[in-house]
């Protein structure tokens, strides 16, 4: 269950042999406070008021952040995001992911990229790309591929479809599986769909039709107009393609 959480306070992680992940909201004191389960630990603490929640993750871990309603994306090691190149150079390209700072992407950065055979991509092309370094003090660095397997996994170029900015909170939760929206949409149109932890969402659809509905029902979703539920989600559906 959620706790509320204020900026300052010391946040207590349960024990576990899973390593954590912190997101956004918290980040690790150097004051130290002692477990139950190993010697002095770093003291977790909140850096801002919300809720503090957690998610399980694909590479058996713990992940934490503080669920509130800050606009602006504040990058995190491991978040998944959506970014428009605005910039090239010699050894790769500069992305706008929404945050204070550009975001560096290697040209090696790729699967199976080399430094004869990499990706070539225009200003303005969108990817699908992985925090791989966040630091206050350094601009980010992202990679479009997965460093367990070295393949894409999803990560990349993406052609054609159409980009929605949301708020923060709604991309968290169409990233998990129980929440019934994107199940939902699925049953009335097929699509593909990459979603950013930056407050983006990429959709694809058979026609423009297909895609302006989807648009539609995701901004209803994020503003309250549109219930995230599977009747009114689905209502909704039909109600934008008549």
């Amino acid at each position: 269950m959620a706790s509320l959480v204020l900026p300052g306070d010391t946040v207590p992680l349960p024990s576990s042999s899973k390593p954590v992940v912190l997101g956004p909201g918290l980040a690790a004191s150097s004051s130290r406070i002692r477990t139950p389960s190993s010697d002095d630990a770093p003291a977790i603490i909140s850096t801002r008021l919300g809720l503090l929640s957690s998610f399980k993750g694909k590479e058996k871990s713990e992940q934490y952040w503080v669920e509130g309603n800050s606009k602006r994306y504040i990058p995190a090691q491991k978040d998944m995001v959506l970014g428009s190149i605005i910039a090239r150079h010699a050894e790769g390209y500069r992305v706008d992911l929404g945050s204070s700072q550009m975001a560096s992407l290697e040209g090696l950065a790729f699967e199976g990229a080399t430094k004869r055979s990499k990706p070539n991509l225009k200003v303005g092309t969108l990817v699908y790309a992985r925090v791989s370094l966040a630091n206050r003090d350094m601009e980010p660095e992202i990679e479009c591929f997965d460093p367990n397997t070295g393949k894409a996994e999803g990560f990349g170029e993406l052609k054609g479809g159409l980009m929605i900015s949301c708020s923060l909170q709604l991309c968290r939760h169409l990233l998990n599986a129980k929440f019934p929206v994107l199940p939902a949409l699925a049953t009335s149109i097929p699509f593909e769909i990459a979603v950013g932890l930056n407050g983006r969402v990429w959709i694809k659809t058979e026609s423009v039709s297909e895609s302006i509905a989807l648009k539609r029902v995701i901004e209803g979703i994020d503003s309250g107009e549109i219930k995230p539920e599977k009747v009114d989600v689905e209502k909704a559906v039909k109600h934008f393609l008549a």
